[in-house]
């Protein structure tokens, strides 16, 4: 596809800073899951032996999976909404050294701040992409967790191909696309009530 731009895991940290809000890019190479439950027990015991996350893309998900053969099946691996971190976001990325997180939704100011600090960008996916996404991560490489916090809440590990398309939202600069749209939209919201 012509002008696909894609970044390969583990990022390099120079090609990361470079990204600014507002492109598009497809990831390729080792992917690691995580919602708020692996969050908490990540930075509660750390990263789990035999993960290395140092420079890869955390992904914000829950895959749905199913066990054939003594093998596990993704079903589906759509995006959970990354709020839900954001109380641990910016102190798990400095742990994990991750340089990007993907999820929908956005973050916050702190979340914001830490990419800033730490070179990271927030790469936002499309809800309700499930099934594609599950087909672009590939097979199972890995799974961490899964009898403390069950399939859904479990750390996976994946190779990922072309997996996207990702829209950088947040950049390692301190621009945001939530923070803009949400301005754009009070100052819409401002003119309609002064016509009123």
């Amino acid at each position: 596809m012509s002008g696909r731009k894609t970044i390969h895991t583990p990022l390099d940290p120079g090609a990361v800073r470079s990204l600014r809000i507002g492109e598009v890019v497809h990831l390729t190479g080792p992917i690691f899951t995580a919602r708020d439950q692996a969050h908490m027990l990540m930075l509660d015991e750390g990263i789990p032996p035999g993960l290395n996350t140092e420079g890869l893309a955390v992904y914000h998900c829950g895959p749905i999976a199913k066990q054939e053969h003594g093998r596990w099946r993704i079903l589906s691996a759509g995006p959970t909404t990354s709020m839900r971190m954001e109380s641990m976001q910016s102190r798990f990325l400095e742990m994990s050294r991750a340089l990007a997180v993907i999820g929908k939704g956005g973050m916050g100011a702190e979340t914001l701040e830490a990419l800033k600090n730490l070179g990271a960008v927030y790469l936002s996916i499309t809800g309700g992409v499930g099934v594609s996404a599950m087909k672009q991560l590939g097979p199972v490489k890995a799974v961490h967790f899964l009898e403390r916090l069950g399939p859904v809440e479990a750390v996976w590990e994946f190779d990922a191909i072309e997996f996207g398309p990702l829209v950088v939202t947040m950049d390692t600069h301190g621009h945001s696309l939530h923070d803009n749209v949400s301005a754009e939209t009070k100052s819409n919201l401002d003119k309609v009530l002064d016509r009123a």
